[in-house]
């Protein structure tokens, strides 16, 4: 089926359809080779979809090394309440000792936090998708107004695609509002992690998330320290910013 996969006709098709719709598409394609992406956040409700149209769903998580704690015990309880494997991503070791070694646990601080995520984060996943056809994510156009409001429902990924792998990328909660996503998660019952209630909405690693104020955006907890324009730590910066071409 995947050779018959035309990625602008469906993009067009499909951009104003349900998540569900939109997941179902991205099986019907790609079947085993499509993999879901679980940060331990609200894209809860992107799994939790995906596991009741196909309880065998492949799933990935990136453990950065510097998660909160409530985010690796989510993790498990997520794997345990779904009954599901989830394969861990982690930085490798010859790329993230030398860097910790010459600029101390909290450089990101002082020279911003893309060669961090570049490390922790970005290499670990070009890695995971250089094996697979197709990934899903939980990218919103309301999580960040500034960097998401033109997410596609689907792609090419142009970021992790190579010469000899193309790769897709489906965001069936592209249209889905904040408010949508808890309507969806009180409505099923399902797990969410505890830093929610704390007033952590969009969350990342520990040194670099902090709790929101009321009326803030969510994304103003992430980075706080760097300018509202650069909020993505590269997993989606490339593919975004040809969106809003």
């Amino acid at each position: 089926m995947i050779d018959s996969f035309d990625v602008e006709l469906f993009a067009k098709s499909y951009s104003d359809k349900s998540a569900k719709e939109i997941l179902k598409l991205a099986f019907q394609h790609f079947s085993d080779n499509l993999w879901i992406s679980f940060s331990g956040a609200e894209d809860v409700v992107l799994l939790d979809m995906a596991w009741r149209l196909n309880k065998n769903i492949n799933v990935f998580s990136l453990d950065t090394g510097r998660l909160f704690p409530e985010t690796y015990r989510f993790i498990e309880e997520v794997r345990d309440f779904y009954q599901i494997k989830i394969d861990i991503l982690t930085p490798d070791s010859r790329q993230l000792e030398p860097f910790i070694k010459e600029k101390g646990l909290f450089s990101f601080y002082k020279d911003g936090h893309s060669e961090c995520c570049e490390i922790r984060k970005v290499a670990p996943l070009r890695n995971k998708l250089s094996t697979v056809k197709a990934w899903v994510t939980g990218q919103r156009k309301d999580q960040s107004p500034g960097t998401r409001n033109h997410v596609a429902v689907l792609e090419k990924d142009n970021v992790f695609s190579s010469e000899t792998n193309v790769l897709y990328k489906f965001n069936p909660l592209a249209n889905m509002t904040s408010a949508e996503v808890w309507s969806y998660i009180r409505m099923m019952e399902i797990p969410y992690n505890a830093l929610h209630a704390k007033g952590f909405i969009s969350i990342g690693c520990e040194p670099c998330t902090r709790a929101i104020l009321p009326n803030q955006h969510e994304r103003e907890g992430r980075w706080w320290w760097e300018e509202g324009t650069k909020k993505e730590c590269g997993l989606h910066a490339g593919n975004l910013i040809a969106s809003n071409k």
